[in-house]
């Protein structure tokens, strides 16, 4: 239930703005009920927008299923919602053809929480953040960023629109157009959505904070690392304590516990087309999980434990995790 011309000088425009900016606005926030044992569970697909193709359709069947068994709550995109060059418009047919008319299961007609893609910049931004869409598919809430609190107080999600960040993206478009209404001036656009994402983080009294983007922060995956996030996003997320960061991006499922902090970097690409032998060298103690093929990854939460899986095309266990934390008591 949901409640209610670009230059490469970011780097230091965005750290003046952070330490002298005094008026902030809020990103918008949503809540999402527990279980009534206080516990819940959801889960993450990213780069899947191929009307069915690319084994798209073969692990939306496999999403189904582990979502009847785990009974999810709800479910998480990270981006690239529609290939390759996002929504021509609202009345778009790409939008059941490769999202209404595929995740057909009863488990997942439950919320979706939706972040946009590189991919979807190259098509109608305003058509997938348009509340028509929502009126044709209940389960599709699509936001540039937001805020997701869970529980009460069990977890809060952060949504971060991460394509605006990329450089390469306005300074070498290639043969791509990109649909920037709403992101430029870029520098601005960037500095409040850093200086949003801190505040809601300094003000967060959760238990656990996860960050959702599209782009990758950590990955030995095809794109590797975000060199953009890693100096303007990273520095945040180590500041306040994030416990997991969630990305798609890179066509892979991927797990690298950081030895630089307590971050978890999590990779759900794998919605459709994946990238075989596409894999960078990285440090074996950091590296916990690879997969380059397709697949999902599940996630259930109480305000002590999470348990993480990934799961591959045809529903198998890939890989899984867990972590605990104790609860504070007063004295």
């Amino acid at each position: 239930m949901v409640v209610s011309s670009q230059e490469a000088t970011l780097p230091k425009l965005l750290l003046i703005g952070l330490l002298f900016a005094c008026c902030l606005a809020e990103l918008p926030r949503f809540e999402h009920a527990a279980k009534p044992d206080g516990s819940f569970s959801f889960l993450v697909v990213g780069d899947w927008g191929r009307k069915g193709s690319y084994n798209q359709s073969q692990v939306a069947l496999q999403m189904g299923i582990i979502g009847e068994n785990l009974d999810v709550d709800f479910v998480i995109s990270t981006g690239d919602n529609f290939y390759d060059d996002g929504l021509t418009g609202v009345t778009d047919p790409a939008f059941h053809k490769s999202f209404s008319d595929i995740y057909t299961a009863r488990s997942l007609q439950k919320q979706w929480y939706i972040v946009l893609g590189n991919h979807d910049y190259r098509g109608d931004v305003e058509a997938q953040l348009s509340s028509t869409l929502s009126d044709m598919d209940s389960r599709w809430l699509c936001l540039r960023s937001f805020i997701l609190n869970v529980g009460p107080e069990t977890a809060e999600i952060f949504f971060v629109d991460t394509t605006p960040f990329v450089t390469k993206y306005f300074t070498h478009p290639k043969d791509h157009v990109y649909d920037w209404r709403g992101v430029l001036p870029r520098e601005k656009y960037i500095k409040n959505l850093l200086l949003e994402v801190e505040s809601g983080l300094r003000e967060s009294g959760a238990k656990w904070k996860i960050v959702v983007g599209h782009h990758t922060i950590k990955s030995a995956g095809h794109h590797g690392n975000t060199d953009e996030l890693n100096m303007l996003l990273l520095p945040i997320l180590q500041a306040y304590n994030v416990d997991f960061y969630i990305n798609g991006h890179d066509h892979c499922l991927e797990h690298i516990s950081s030895t630089e902090s307590p971050i978890e970097f999590l990779t759900s690409g794998g919605g459709s087309k994946a990238w075989k032998n596409d894999i960078k060298p990285w440090n074996p103690q950091e590296m916990k999980f690879y997969y380059d093929g397709q697949g999902f990854m599940s996630v259930e939460m109480t305000q002590t434990d999470v348990g993480i899986r990934f799961y591959d095309v045809l529903g198998n266990e890939l890989h899984k995790f867990s972590t605990t934390k104790h609860l504070s008591s007063a004295i």
